[in-house]
């Protein structure tokens, strides 16, 4: 066996002690398949005094990221803290000192993926992230490697396991979304402060990255239209059933002759199709390869074990070489190719689910038909239930109206929408989601 790799890892949470334990409880196993030993030297912590349930005979711990980046002997920093500005600078610092670098860090890789592969480059060494999207699911390895004879037409991908949790929870149990959420949060899948997962932030980083590994696009965050399911009520799951669909939040990327599309929302799914079967905190990938055709990656998608695995293979990729002929092949984030144009948001084609609150009176429907006529909207079906029950004067209560648009341009549908709820007769502000073929 060759020499020693010796790593430094700088965070100890959850991920950070999954590392840990497998390198320390199964270090020949990992030596094997490296091909030599992978050896934990230092872990950087905050609280030096905070109890480990991790043996870590022989590994020196720090709260000074300095003593890692500075020791000679360290072949790889593994940065596993989460949030930018920090982990930025540990990892810029790790490079220019001549360490490889495996990450978990998407939202990294999201804002300032040019800078880090720069630097990487500048300094001839890797950067692995498996662990950065869809947690043991391997999909970055996959579009590289098992996906490589293809360009890839579309993906869409259920990439934030809290979300599905959620979904699956409105869905199944028919819980509220506060509900959900708070089961979420006792469960350990959503954090206190749950907005980033929530809102398509999170998803919305790893679509970027995502963007760059299928496509060569430079994109951030702040370049995909999302929206999140912190506004989804129990209404919609319910009608998406009746329609034979289920809701999912997905990131969902198209290429097509105007550019790249992008977006990240709550989509109807067909119930018959694999997504739509994607339950609980699991992640999954639908990629459509131009030899291919049709393939979906499926697993869970973030926790202790599962996102571990992924970053002691990235170790394994380093330590055998793999991961720094991969960097020069494959030349990440790089301005020296041609941008690819992203295809703004406005021209965007998709099938939606409308739902309107309507009175309860002739011609209304005609109405919003004509509206949405006029703006080359075709109606694929229609539900209208019962009305609510009168208020308290005796007035009618609300119709909910329900409407599936055909494929529809996303300006076209984005005015039609408004100028319908600037009628007298609408009730209450519309839903619109997308609908996922």
């Amino acid at each position: 066996m060759q020499q020693q790799f010796r790593v430094g890892m700088v965070g100890l949470g959850t991920v950070g002690a999954g590392v840990a334990r497998i390198l320390t409880r199964h270090g020949d196993r990992v030596g094997r398949r490296a091909g030599r030993s992978i050896d934990l030297k230092w872990v950087v912590v905050r609280d030096l005094k905070k109890p480990r349930d991790v043996d870590f005979e022989g590994v020196r711990i720090v709260d000074d990221v300095r003593r890692v980046i500075d020791d000679p002997e360290i072949d790889v920093v593994v940065e596993l803290i989460g949030g930018v500005d920090t982990a930025r600078w540990i990892v810029l610092e790790a490079l220019a000192a001549g360490k490889h670098v495996v990450t978990a860090n998407k939202a990294l890789l999201a804002e300032h993926g040019p800078e880090v592969f720069a630097a990487a480059r500048k300094a001839d060494r890797a950067v692995a992230f498996e662990a950065a999207v869809a947690g043991g699911v391997p999909i970055i390895g996959a579009i590289d490697v098992g996906l490589a004879a293809n360009q890839i037409q579309s993906l869409a991908a259920i990439l934030n396991g809290t979300c599905n949790y959620i979904l699956t929870q409105m869905t199944q149990d028919g819980l509220a979304y506060d509900r959900a959420l708070a089961d979420a949060q006792a469960l350990g899948y959503a954090e206190a402060d749950p907005t980033l997962d929530v809102d398509g932030t999170d998803t919305a980083h790893k679509l970027a990255v995502l963007a760059q590994i299928a496509f060569g696009a430079d994109v951030r965050a702040a370049d995909v239209p999302r929206q999140g399911i912190d506004r989804l009520e129990i209404a919609d799951i319910n009608y998406a059933r009746e329609l034979g669909y289920a809701v999912k939040l997905l990131a969902h990327a198209k290429i097509g002759d105007g550019g790249l599309e992008l977006r990240v929302g709550p989509s109807l799914v067909k119930r018959d199709l694999p997504l739509a079967q994607v339950h609980g905190a699991y992640n999954a990938v639908r990629i459509v390869g131009d030899a291919v055709g049709d393939v979906l990656f499926q697993g869970r998608g973030a926790g202790m074990a599962p996102t571990a695995s992924a970053v002691v293979a990235d170790l394994i990729d380093v330590a055998t070489g793999r991961a720094a002929i991969t960097a020069r092949v494959l030349d990440r984030w790089s301005t020296d190719s041609p941008p690819i144009p992203l295809l703004p948001a406005s021209q965007g084609r998709r099938r939606n689910y409308l739902r309107f609150s309507i009175a309860d009176r002739p011609g209304v429907v005609a109405a919003l038909a004509t509206i949405l006529g006029d703006r080359g909207i075709s109606i694929a079906s229609v539900i209208q239930h019962e009305p609510a029950p009168a208020d308290e004067d005796g007035a009618p209560g609300p119709v909910p109206l329900v409407i599936m648009t055909h494929l529809a341009v996303e300006r076209d549908l984005r005015a039609a929408v408004a100028e319908i709820d600037r009628l007298d007769v609408v009730r209450a502000p519309s839903v619109r989601l997308g609908v996922e073929e």
